[in-house]
This record gives C-alpha cells, structure tokens and sequence, in this order.
C-alpha cells in the first residue's frame, strides 16, 4: 500500500495533473469565499455561505481528481501487472485512495489563506469569526471530500475512459447531493425518512452550527467504505474472470 501510495503522489507532481488541481482549486474556492463575504453588501465574517458552496464546488473538482486512478490503468493495460504483482487489491485500492485525500487535504490546507483577512480585521472593530462553526465546518468539508474520493475512485474502477469516470462520478454525487429535495413531492414518510438519510448534503448542516454530529460521521465514514469495498471487488472478480 505504501508503494502504491508513493507511486501516486510521485504522478501527481512529476506530471502537470497535480499543480493544475491545486492552482485550479485554490483559485475557484479563493473567488467563492471573497464572493460569500468581501463582496456582499454588507461584508460578513460568517464563512457558512462559504462552506455549503464549496461542497457543490468540490463535487466537481474532486471527480478531476479521481477520474484516472484507475481508468488510466486499464487505458494502458497496466492493470493486468498489479493484478500479479504481491501487493493485494485492496492495498492498490487504498494506496490510490489516500495519495487523492492527501491531495485534497493539501489543498484544504493551502486554502485556509482565504481565512487570514477575516482575522486580521478584528482589528480594525470587524465583527469575529466563529471558530467553532469554522471548525465544525472544516471537519465536515474532509468528511465529504473523502466520501467524494471514494465514489470517484469506484467510477474511476468502471471505465477505462477518464471522461467517462468523470461523468459517472458527478451523476453519483449529483444524485446523493439532491436527493433531499425530493422530499418536498413524496408524501410517503418511510421513503421521505430515507432518502434524508442517503442525503449527504442534509448530514453536513449540524456541522455548519459548530455541532460536531456522531451519526453523520458513521455515515460519511459508511459511505466511504462502501464504495472502497465495492471497488475492491470490482476487480477481484476482473482478476477472476
């Protein structure tokens, strides 16, 4: 696994893909979080318009990201040697997943910059931030980043085409992210009670008051391991068959 993700996170910089990522994304989120507080009409320090924005944002970066974990192996036919080599599938698996949440983590951190000005202008009489709800928030946009990254390296595991994996991986996320507001035509409570669960955009509300959520947790880590597991054994059965 530590091979794997070494090899990954060399791809990511001895190739343009990673700065391209990072310079991209640091630059969209920079002009949403100016936008959500130095350019309204009255500017705010209050960073949850920020927050609930960018996880529409990262929902079509971090596919960009995942897109050619795998389907640039199969392009290649590379894939037929990690399938022989002695590391297992699952620690292929995993060694791409978290050289893509490092990355994402990388460019979280680079992104707190955004947060400096709204401090430093408590000096001059600004109202100050709320660090719990900064905080809260934060944990929050990792969770579902990470649930982002797994969904992606599953559609990734699907196509051998990057474009495809794309797609697939923005229609999966699409679907999670707004299926919560079907709730408003069904009148069914059973079917309304599940599909805010499947919700990942509901279970990320409680964090943006500064309310750390336990079962939000459980089920962003759920979701993450359900589909690391499902690409797992995608190609345990490609290996088989």
């Amino acid at each position: 696994m530590v091979a794997i993700f070494k090899k990954e996170m060399r791809a990511y910089f001895t190739t343009p893909m990673g700065y391209i990522f990072l310079a991209v994304s640091l630059f969209v989120s920079s002009f949403l979080f100016a936008l959500t507080t130095y350019f309204q009409e009255e500017p705010t320090s209050n960073t949850g318009t920020y927050f609930s924005y960018l996880i529409f944002v990262l929902a079509i970066l971090l596919p960009v990201l995942t897109m050619r974990s795998f389907s640039e192996e199969r392009r290649t036919k590379t894939d037929q040697l990690l399938f022989t080599s002695p590391v297992s599938i699952f620690s292929l698996v995993l060694g791409k997943f978290l050289a893509a949440v490092c990355m994402f983590l990388i460019y979280l951190g680079l992104s707190m910059i955004n947060l400096i000005p709204i401090f430093a202008n408590v000096a001059l009489g600004a109202n100050e931030p709320n660090v719990a709800v900064i905080v809260g928030n934060l944990i929050a946009i990792i969770l579902v980043g990470i649930c982002f990254i797994a969904i992606g390296i599953f559609a990734s595991a699907l196509s051998e085409n990057p474009a495809v994996s794309f797609i697939i991986t923005l229609g999966i996320l699409a679907g999670f992210l707004v299926i919560n507001l079907f709730n408003a035509y069904i009148e069914i409570g059973w079917i309304r009670a599940v599909l805010s669960w499947l919700s990942i955009y509901g279970r990320f509300v409680n964090f943006t008051y500064g309310i750390f959520d336990i079962g939000a947790l459980v089920y962003y880590i759920s979701i993450t391991g359900i589909f690391l597991f499902l690409t797992e054994r995608l190609f345990q059965v490609r290996r088989l068959g």
